[in-house]
């Protein structure tokens, strides 16, 4: 049976269809590309591309911030059949190097910003999109060339086949590659649809890095659905809520601390924007009861880049009665939750195991995907547990439990109970080596609060061994480009404080 899925680059099939429909606006300048539009400039570039080797299967890194260059980029590399590999251009120059190493990329594009870290990772073939005088100071980075697109043919490929190499956050420890074909792509954009709609006349703002699951997947999404993405370049409180009025936003991707600055700014959603995707971390409750009140139609969701996105999402209406849930599975994917290796009961806490056609067929090492997948799927890493009615509570990640003085603490129950203080904004907790008890609870908190009340705070709430015997106060905490904690980061100040 022929496979439903496009053969073809998403953008080929999408110009054929509905090629008058503004496809791509950018937030910072105005400039809008109808789909004809878009499709000619990734000819193009596509065409560039290949007169510097990029074919089937190609690797071809990116180091570039959030730019609608990014977006041609990424059909462009589609149309030829190459695999995208996104490389966070926050990263130090030596572990982009040493992810563009292990992705084996052979073809590396930034921009002027970004020239001089790409020129410092020596991959043989280096090009910039951006003009040679906006590259000075990095000779060795040419212009990509110029190249006539006439007659150019895209790639036919198979769903199965290697899309995108994306690496995780990595909070704690090296992160890891997962591979990601075009079948895990367009399976989590076709689910997302079914659980958050989709109209023509939607426009989905994406001012998040795309060198993330988070900013990457709303690329897929509008070209499969045929609506328009607005890029925005850098988040700020302000502007960012400013675009979502003066652009007729429909939808936008955020982490909390954006929408946490956000509501701080005074913002007040518009009748047209219908959804605020919220993931990348866990929405406190607090952050959920002031969107809500601002009747903000927040959808809490839980995804991974190794499902693509999203696997859970609630809908604003759910969110608002069963606030800090993350909502049934989308469709065609099934969660699984362990405890002890047996299936767990509800209301037990378990982690999470995954399986459908959004999840990635392993890492980019053997021994990892071995630890990660057995028979059941992939297993996550997260705890949670569902309630009666199938939705889905996350409460955290089974490698971050602390074990002190021979008890097991839980850092999410002990972060949740100091959330609780008026006085708290926000609070991360971690195991810190220690001779006693093998580990001590330590917690960083924000908020106009002394260390003394936060430990007070805990002992009328928490059992003896969960009080945190660390704790530190910070203006905020520190986070990923992707809006997780970075708790090696966390460990690193409290383990100053000892």
């Amino acid at each position: 049976m022929t496979d439903r899925w496009p053969r073809y680059d998403l953008l080929t099939h999408r110009a054929r269809t509905t090629p008058d429909r503004t496809a791509l606006i950018d937030a910072d300048t105005g400039r809008e590309w109808t789909v004809r539009e878009l499709d000619s400039g990734i000819d193009e570039l596509a065409a560039g591309l290949e007169s510097i080797g990029v074919s089937l299967g190609t690797r071809v890194g990116l180091v570039l911030p959030t730019r609608p260059v990014f977006v041609r980029l990424v059909h462009a590399v589609a149309r030829l059949g190459g695999v995208l590999v996104p490389l966070n251009v926050e990263k130090p120059t030596d572990a982009l190097a040493a992810q563009a190493e292990r992705a084996a990329v052979d073809v590396l594009i930034c921009g002027a910003e970004t020239a001089e870290a790409a020129r410092e990772l020596d991959v043989g073939t280096t090009v910039s999109v951006d003009r040679p005088d906006d590259t000075a100071g990095t000779a060795e980075v040419r212009q990509l060339p110029d190249a006539d697109p006439e007659g150019f043919v895209p790639i036919s490929r198979d769903p199965d086949a290697l899309a995108v190499i994306m690496f995780t956050s990595g909070t704690t420890g090296e992160p890891k590659g997962v591979r990601l074909t075009r079948r895990n792509l367009l399976a989590s954009a076709e689910a997302s649809a079914y659980r958050l709609g989709v109209a023509p006349d939607d426009r989905w703002l994406c001012c998040l890095p795309m060198y993330h699951m988070g900013g990457l997947a709303p690329i897929v999404r509008t070209a499969l659905y045929g609506t328009t993405l607005v890029v925005q370049r850098e988040f700020d409180a302000e502007v960012t809520g400013a675009v979502i009025d003066e652009r007729t936003i429909t939808g936008v991707s955020l982490v909390p601390t954006m929408l946490d600055r956000m509501l701080d700014a005074g913002w007040e959603p518009p009748a047209a924007l219908d959804t605020v995707l919220l993931g990348g971390a866990r929405a406190s409750e607090s952050l959920l009861d002031r969107a809500i009140d601002r009747d903000v139609p927040v959808s809490p969701t839980y995804g991974t880049t190794e499902t693509a996105s999203q696997i859970a999402t609630a809908r604003p209406e759910q969110a608002a009665v069963h606030p800090g849930s993350v909502g049934q599975p989308l469709v065609n994917t099934t969660v699984r939750i362990l405890a002890d290796d047996r299936p767990a009961e509800s209301g037990e806490v378990g982690e999470l195991v995954v399986s459908g056609p959004t999840v990635t067929p392993g890492y980019l090492e053997e021994d990892r995907t071995a630890e990660a997948f057995d028979e059941a799927g992939l297993h996550t890493g997260d705890l949670g547990y569902r309630d009666a009615d199938g939705r889905l509570w996350i409460e955290g990640r089974r490698g971050d439990r602390i074990v002190s003085g021979g008890e097991n603490v839980d850092p999410e129950t002990v972060a949740a109970a100091i959330r609780k203080h008026p006085d708290v904004e926000d609070a991360a907790v971690v195991g810190l080596s220690d001779p006693e008890w093998g580990e001590r609870v330590a917690a960083l908190v924000v908020g106009g609060v002394e260390p003394e009340t936060v430990e007070a705070h805990c002992r009328d709430r928490l059992a003896v061994f969960e009080v945190p015997k660390t704790i530190a106060v910070a203006a905020e905490l520190p986070r990923t480009a992707s809006g997780t904690v970075d708790r090696d980061a966390v460990e690193e100040i409290l383990s100053s404080e000892q």
